[in-house]
């Protein structure tokens, strides 16, 4: 198989003020050789030193049995805050695992498959937009649209119109684009009114732009629920009839204090989920495009598969679960492009790891972007190959050294969501069409707070009949 596009790491570590003038464009700039073999780096920074962790074992301390003593990184809840207040996201201790155990029974198997009508019918709309696609057209605005779709309609039940997502797909590329910037300038120490500025507003009102969507969509069903726990028995009976995701976290409770959800807690844990469930999804699925397009073999193999099982039967969850090569699509995507690139935690008090005195308050980095890619872990790291997950000659388990979606008591509530989603996605694009680029084009990966291709996916799409003919 051959190597995927990857930013060519630098020869040294740049020095900080390089850093911070020209690598903020994109964290993946400031990587060098040795980042790409390091089992534990250290990094200082005015007024914070930074440990990257990439040892399973030391990774494993962190994220899985030792999570109190490394909680996430307030940094970061500082940083996505304005758009995702107190979620599940950035919380920590009690308060997290409050939002969790209510948010748990929302994403149980059983019910991302009852959402998988919804699913099938924001994919069937996206096929249809497909028709129009022209030859060489960006593809990754048609999957940051249907994912957000598909989040809108099986947490909300609500259809994203052209005017909606058009509004905030627009605000939160201005949010993701912007908020490098401050993190940055939080992680120089910059004083406060360096950190604020025509950058910051911006980030603000994207910010309110997309919560104002989503509140507004809310606030109806939020009343709604409030009516049935004033014991009116149409209310509850309306909400227990949708099938949707937001049914479930308005009727469910705290089991210590018998208390919902208040509106702002509800708004908090959404705008998390359409961030979490459209944005990092979007990511990973225009990177599987990027990789079908440019190995036709593998991309033949795919195509074979959903042929084969959608002669025995219509689309169906079942059905999916037979498709094994598209699924090992989705996942070698998300270990070569994790759409997370870092995962953000610091020290509660003060520890060691590798002969290094860690300071409480230290920050400390996960990385899959470099575990993925790391020789140690994986035969041929920077290679596409989805067979390597049924070809039993794994270099580590998984469960080591493959963790897109995190690992331990905060892994990804919608993991199972996000694989079933994607693998719809791909069948019904591989069902109808064959994938290319256009000659010498090729997508530049960065690093924000997910990783995308800053040129965008230019793609070819010729209908099969069309391609036999």
């Amino acid at each position: 198989m051959s190597c995927p596009v990857f930013p060519k790491p630098a020869k040294n570590k740049a020095s900080l003020w390089k850093v911070f003038f020209t690598k903020r464009h994109s964290w993946l700039d400031a990587l060098y050789e040795r980042s790409y073999g390091m089992k534990m780096g250290e990094y200082k920074l005015p007024g914070l030193t930074l440990y990257m962790v990439n040892q399973p074992e030391l990774v494993r301390k962190v994220m899985v049995q030792n999570m109190a003593s490394f909680p996430k990184n307030r940094l970061l809840g500082d940083i996505l805050e304005p758009l995702l207040g107190e979620s599940i996201f950035t919380t920590n201790g009690e308060q997290w695992q409050k939002q969790r155990n209510m948010l748990d029974p929302a994403f149980k198997h059983a019910r991302v498959q009852q959402v998988f009508g919804l699913m099938q019918s924001a994919a069937g709309d996206m096929m249809e937009r497909l028709k129009t696609h022209r030859p060489g057209q960006d593809i990754d605005p048609e999957m940051t649209f249907v994912t957000a779709d598909i989040i809108f309609r099986t947490i909300m039940s609500a259809r994203l119109n052209t005017e909606q997502a058009n509004r905030i797909l627009d605000a939160f590329i201005l949010f993701q684009a912007e908020s490098p910037k401050l993190a940055l300038k939080k992680m120089f120490r910059l004083p406060g009114f360096m950190q604020r500025g025509a950058s910051e507003r911006k980030r603000m009102a994207a910010a309110k732009e997309i919560r104002g969507t989503i509140e507004d969509i809310i606030r109806p069903r939020y009343q709604q629920a409030e009516a049935a726990r004033a014991g009116c028995p149409n209310a509850r009976e309306a909400l227990e009839q949708q099938q949707d995701i937001l049914s479930s976290l308005l009727l469910t409770t705290d089991a210590n204090t018998g208390q919902p959800f208040n509106f702002d807690e509800i708004v908090d844990q959404i705008s998390m989920l359409f961030l979490a469930g459209h944005e990092t999804t979007a990511s990973s699925l225009t990177w599987s495009l990027y990789l079908l397009a440019s190995h036709p073999q593998v991309q033949q193999d795919a195509f074979n598969e959903v042929s084969q099982v959608l002669a025995e039967q219509p689309m169906s969850v079942e059905a999916l679960r037979k498709m094994v090569l598209v699924r090992d699509v989705f996942r070698e995507a998300l270990r070569l492009y994790p759409p997370v690139g870092f995962l953000s935690r610091e020290c509660a008090h003060a520890t060691e790891m590798r002969n290094k005195n860690m300071k409480a308050g230290s920050s400390v980095m996960i990385s899959p972007w470099l575990i993925h890619r790391h020789q140690d872990y994986w035969h041929n790291p920077h290679q596409f190959d989805p067979y390597r997950f049924t070809s039993k000659q794994l270099k580590t388990p998984l469960s080591k050294s493959y963790l897109p979606f995190g690992a331990g008591p905060r892994v990804c509530i919608g993991a199972a969501f996000a694989q079933q989603e994607s693998s719809l996605i791909l069948a019904s694009i591989l069902q109808h069409y064959h994938i290319s680029m256009p000659q010498g084009f090729e997508p530049q990966p960065v690093g924000r707070l997910t990783i995308r291709s800053e040129n965008g996916l230019q793609l070819h799409l010729t209908p099969r009949k069309q391609q036999t003919a």
